[in-house]
């Protein structure tokens, strides 16, 4: 992989995602789980992303938010789940 496709972590665009799903996961925060579920979002305007994100099962993730009590959440999800 070209270093013009590398994070600025240094990681790849599989192992960047998967740190995010990680840390929506782990987090307690609100605010944090809001922002990472941003970011996921906001990959997945992206073709490219696709495959790496059904790999990462973050369709399923944006699916499981719909029933959550936490309306920017299930905002986010919303926008995603069915992309």
């Amino acid at each position: 992989m070209s270093q013009n496709h590398k994070d600025l972590l240094g990681l790849g665009r599989l192992e960047y995602l998967q740190a995010l799903v990680t840390e929506f996961q782990v987090t307690e925060s609100s605010e944090a789980k809001e922002q990472v579920l941003a970011n996921l979002a906001n990959f997945a305007y992206d073709p490219k992303n696709y495959e790496y994100l059904r790999q990462l099962k973050v369709l399923d993730l944006f699916l499981d938010m719909l029933s959550e009590d936490n309306e920017t959440l299930v905002e986010f999800a919303l926008g995603k789940a069915w992309v």
